[in-house]
């Protein structure tokens, strides 16, 4: 019975003109992240889980995809936890021997040399299970020796048996997981290649990710991301720069009125220390972050099931309702926040983005500071971002990022500054789709068929197609010498504007028919006279 199709839930196939939308946004982000100094570079689809694992958070932690280890490793596995329970046997069975005043020549005895022969079969078994043990004392101590009254007395098999037994046997089935972003990996990535790279270094990259989230609208468990970081510098002017970019991509897409949310990681962290919950910071953040989803009720339920009292939350009430302009929201940050200097710090930062950002202006963004706003990333240090798409379009964030001060020093390379932003491919096109924002030409297919009449004819007409591929006009020749109509009803189904006829007539005078489709009219014309009216 043939297998029935399918494919993982939240993953996609896409048609050649879904790929050709999704190829023109990239294209778009690609161009403005080159344009602003970005250097492309790519990372593995999978890194090692000690990576990955511990830097999102609890939440994060818990969707990250990890791989199980495959080919030969569980029956190798199996196979030397089974070789190790007989090596354990035998040695307990000569060891309760000896203790019982059997005397044994251990050099003689034929399950002694089984033994030392299955230790031998590989230096992988070998190193796993007597690691801890100096081989050259073992082997001297028991196969070498006539007598184990000392071995008895020394009580070293003892030792041998408690050593072996003491190892834990339960593989290790995952050392892999898939990427959950690209920030992480470009961490990696830096300190791995920091000798070769000129600080501050501007990098973009446009790669798939995995995240095990419960698919819903604009929400998969593969996706791109299409993300652009500078590492090597704590200058506030990268992330002025940044919020362009945000408005410069999104402006050539079309997308005007997206929003550009900002905050500062240091905002929260000194209001969380004003409200005396400074020790619940992270449940703090990760439940503000969720007001756009829970609503005002349940943030301040889950609130209350982390542990933040009662009387914290009636002191962060009035971020609920923080409205009006961004100047005058900074003020009211910094009347709340003037006992913590930390919270003071990130007002200032965001005071100095913000009025930048303004003197230099935005070309159809809307830049808006949102006291709510935490990301839920757990390496976010300063400020952070999010995008949301034009009012009217029900869809979550379309872009996000932040300040890291010290991602890499995970990895080793301290005091490595870095800020960065991510575009979320994927739900782009679904609001570019939405509000019908797609060029019409970035679908285009063919522009001409040839027709099939038989060999000599289609020798005829692959002579002229590979003179107008050589000007870039896409054409091609169907590929059997079909019925005329049927020819014609593939063109009409692909949306082939043009059809080539070239018969024995045709090919006698050296020229072609060509059909416009969409008309109907028709004209014999010159190969020159046909690279014009195709171009």
């Amino acid at each position: 019975m043939a297998q029935k199709p399918g494919i993982p839930k939240g993953t996609r196939d896409f048609s050649p003109a879904e790929v050709a939308k999704r190829q023109y946004i990239i294209a778009v982000i690609k161009h403005h992240f080159e344009t602003f100094g970005y250097q492309p570079i790519e990372t593995p689809s999978f890194e090692n889980s000690e990576t990955l694992m511990g830097k999102y958070g609890e939440e994060g932690d818990r969707l990250i995809f990890k791989i199980l280890n495959s080919g030969d490793y569980f029956l190798s596995t199996s196979k030397s936890i089974e070789d190790f329970a007989v090596i354990v046997s035998d040695l307990q069975i000569i060891r309760d021997n000896a203790k019982n005043g059997s005397i044994i020549n251990f050099s003689k005895q034929s399950e002694i040399i089984d033994i030392k022969e299955r230790l031998h079969i590989g230096d992988k078994l070998k190193n796993i299970y007597i690691s801890l043990l100096n081989e050259d004392t073992f082997w001297n101590n028991i196969i070498e020796s006539d007598s184990v009254e000392d071995i008895i007395k020394s009580g070293f098999l003892d030792i041998v048996f408690a050593e072996f037994s003491s190892i834990k046997l339960t593989p290790q089935i995952s050392e892999k997981a898939l990427r959950y972003d690209l920030t992480v990996p470009f961490a990696r990535y830096v300190v791995m290649h920091q000798n070769e790279i000129e600080f501050p270094f501007k990098r973009y990259q446009i790669q798939p990710v995995w995240r095990a989230d419960r698919p819903q609208k604009g929400r998969f468990r593969e996706f791109y991301q299409c993300d652009a970081d500078v590492v090597g510098s704590a200058s506030l002017w990268q992330e002025v720069e940044l919020v362009q970019l945000y408005d410069n991509v999104f402006t050539a897409l079309g997308l005007g009125g997206a929003a550009i949310k900002i905050n500062n990681r240091k905002v929260l962290s000194g209001i969380a220390e004003v409200i005396g919950a400074k020790d619940k910071l992270i449940d703090f953040t990760v439940a503000l972050d969720k007001l756009d989803k829970i609503g005002e009720e349940g943030v301040k339920k889950e609130m209350l099931e982390k542990g933040i009292t009662q009387e914290a939350i009636e002191k962060v009430q009035p971020l609920f309702n923080f409205t009006g302009s961004v100047d005058e929201k900074l003020a009211r940050l910094s009347d709340l926040l003037a006992t913590s200097e930390e919270g003071m710090k990130g007002v200032e930062e965001l005071r100095f983005i913000c009025a930048n950002v303004t003197q230099l202006g935005l070309k159809k963004s809307v830049l808006d500071l949102d006291v709510t706003l935490a990301r839920g990333l757990n390496y976010y240090t300063g400020a952070i971002f999010e995008v949301t798409a034009p009012k009217g379009v029900v869809m979550g964030s379309i872009g996000g990022g932040g300040r890291y001060d010290d991602l890499t020093g995970i990895f080793g390379l301290k005091n490595m500054s870095g800020v960065g932003i991510s575009f979320g491919l994927d739900r782009i096109y679904l609001v570019l789709e939405e509000l019908g924002l797609f060029p019409g030409t970035i679908t285009e297919t063919t522009k001409a068929l040839f027709l099939n009449f038989g060999n000599r004819e289609a020798l005829y007409a692959m002579k002229a197609i590979g003179k107008l591929r050589e000007r870039g006009i896409k054409a091609e020749l169907y590929p059997d010498a079909a019925k005329i109509a049927r020819q014609f009803q593939y063109a009409d189904k692909r949306g082939i504007p043009f059809a080539v006829l070239a018969g024995d007539a045709e090919m006698s005078s050296n020229t072609f028919t060509l059909k416009n489709l969409v008309t109907g009219s028709q004209q014999q014309v010159a190969p020159e006279q046909l690279m014009q009216a195709l171009q």
